[in-house]
């Protein structure tokens, strides 16, 4: 694996998930006294883990329909578009 590649998808999805809801819903589950940390540490990493691998598997198979780079234009036009829907809802 070139370190390049590797160090510019952890940048970007480190960066994407930081302060989203997730991560919001997991400090919540943390600040219970009740709740074992390591228990919502396994259990956020492994929600994390395995919707990541869905990402990987549902990517991996459109490329095979659809240009990576009409790809890259619909997920653009996806951000976007949820940017306008969160500015407007605010």
């Amino acid at each position: 694996m070139e370190l390049k590649t590797f160090l510019a998808i952890f940048g970007t999805v480190f960066l994407a998930e930081l302060g989203d809801k997730t991560q919001l819903a997991t400090v919540l589950f943390a600040s219970k006294e009740s709740t074992s940390l390591l228990l919502v540490f396994a259990a956020a990493s492994l929600a994390l883990i395995l919707s990541s691998g869905i990402a990987v598997a549902v990517g991996s198979t459109l490329a095979n329909f659809i240009d990576p780079k009409v790809l890259s234009y619909i997920a653009g036009a996806g951000f976007i578009a949820i940017g306008v829907w969160t500015v407007w809802q605010a």
